[in-house]
């Protein structure tokens, strides 16, 4: 179904609105829209791509067109501008959490998880795990309290940002959760990339594969088996194959799955569980 744009509630000019693709919050505004005439409007969303026409009968004149061309550059370029201004806060504010935490030595989460910090700090009970782009500087940091609700710092950069655990040495692990890939890292000693969401994988492993071009590269997906489409399956199979990577599916087979039971940290919960009643 096509996403639906009320037009005639904006009237000529430039607008910023939500996508209606990919939008969650209507503060989001990503979308640019452009009234030439109440017949003549144009939307493109700068996040996703997403692009609506809105005209009737006749066909627009080249300099319609061009008008259009150079008001949704205009509106990319402060789009643009307003984005590396948040992101550039939320740099700065992600700096003074990171100095003013504490090396984290235990936390409800990581012991509900059954995994340890490596390397991860706790300010105001809560976890604090960092965003790094590949040369290492920090962008964002993603909070985790001890119920396991995730959070990032509003406006920052997620897009081809990780957390490393563990040294390179022929072959790293990319992980959404920060649980799966400390629980992979853990279990085989390979070196992990924490990518945060299913969306990010691909990023990511752009990014590692353009740092380290003959290193290998595995994707160790989420089997969200009880979502539509199943998400963390697709997402890490398009990476793997984008980066001539290998998927890793957590294999459930013989165990008493839940439906919310979809990575290699719930797994290795099962059979530990399994192994405990036998």
């Amino acid at each position: 179904m096509t996403p639906h744009i009320l037009w005639n509630e904006f009237p000529v000019g430039d607008h910023r609105a939500m996508c209606p693709m990919c939008g969650t919050k209507p503060k989001k505004r990503d979308m640019g829209i452009t009234i030439l005439s109440p017949e003549s409007g144009v939307a493109h969303c700068f996040r996703c791509g997403f692009v609506a026409t809105n005209r009737h009968e006749r066909e627009l004149t080249e300099a319609e067109r061009k008008a259009f061309k150079r008001r949704m550059d205009a509106l990319r370029k402060a789009h643009d501008a307003e984005q590396r201004e948040r992101q550039a806060q939320a740099a700065a504010e992600a700096a003074q959490l990171w100095l003013k935490s504490q090396p984290c030595l235990e936390h409800p989460y990581l012991s509900k998880k059954g995994v340890k910090a490596h390397g991860v700090r706790v300010h105001g009970g809560l976890l604090l795990v960092p965003l790094r782009d590949a040369n290492g500087v920090l962008h964002s940091l993603q909070t985790i309290d001890r119920n396991g609700d995730k959070r990032f710092l509003s406006g920052g950069k997620v897009k081809g940002c990780y957390f490393s655990i563990g040294r390179p040495s022929g072959r790293i692990v990319i992980a959404e959760g920060f649980a799966t890939a400390a629980t992979v890292h853990e279990d085989s000693g390979h070196a992990v990339a924490v990518a945060y969401n299913s969306g990010n994988l691909l990023p990511v492993a752009k990014a590692l594969r353009s740092k380290y071009p003959c290193i290998d590269l595995y994707i160790a997906a989420d089997d969200d088996w009880q979502t539509p489409g199943n998400p963390g399956m697709t997402a890490a199979t398009e990476a793997a194959r984008a980066v001539g990577g290998l998927l890793m599916k957590p294999d459930f087979n013989g165990l008493q799955r839940g439906p919310k039971d979809s990575d290699f940290n719930d797994l290795k919960r099962l059979i530990q569980e399994k192994e405990a009643s036998q």
